[in-house]
């Protein structure tokens, strides 16, 4: 089960890593340009799952900022935005990679944002919600990339496990 992760974490940095070069392409007003996605824009939707990440982070281990808001802007311009989200990936690599499989079994506890309620539940389905949210919102990154007119960006799987990077998970 930890190598599972262990790929998601590493296939997230990788993705992520591919976006935010589309994603430099963009001139600002493209980048601010809210196309109908959930998130409005590029810079509302990388926010977000930068945001999100921070919120459950923080559940998962008890450390770092998490902003109260899913909506919540932590940068407007992407240089900023890119180096919080490569400092996130990293810390989100070096907590996997030091996951016990006690903890993988285990349970946890943490308070929602959205309507302030406890939640308890197995790590393990949270961890698959992480990941999967991450592809979700990064599909919606694709998506305004698309229709602005910039090429697609190829973020399957299994084309991070064909890759230096990924062939360890493969």
């Amino acid at each position: 089960m930890k190598q599972h992760f262990m790929m998601f974490a590493a296939y997230n940095q990788w993705a992520n890593g591919r976006i935010y070069d589309a994603a430099a392409d963009l001139d600002e007003e493209e980048f601010h340009c809210n196309v109908g996605v959930f998130f409005g824009s590029m810079m509302g939707t990388l926010n977000h799952l930068l945001t999100a990440d921070r919120i459950w982070m923080r559940r998962f281990t008890g450390e770092g900022d998490a902003p109260a808001r899913l909506d919540t802007i932590l940068h407007r311009a992407l240089p900023g935005l890119r180096l919080a989200r490569e400092a996130e990936d990293k810390r989100i690599i070096d907590w996997v990679r030091a996951l016990s499989d006690k903890a993988l079994s285990g349970r946890f506890s943490y308070m929602t944002v959205s309507d302030m309620r406890t939640v308890s539940q197995r790590l393990a389905p949270a961890l698959d919600h992480f990941f999967n949210h991450q592809t979700h919102h990064r599909g919606q990154a694709h998506a305004i990339l698309t229709v602005l007119g910039r090429p697609s960006v190829p973020l399957d799987l299994t084309l991070f496990q064909r890759s230096e990077e990924g062939r360890a998970y493969a």
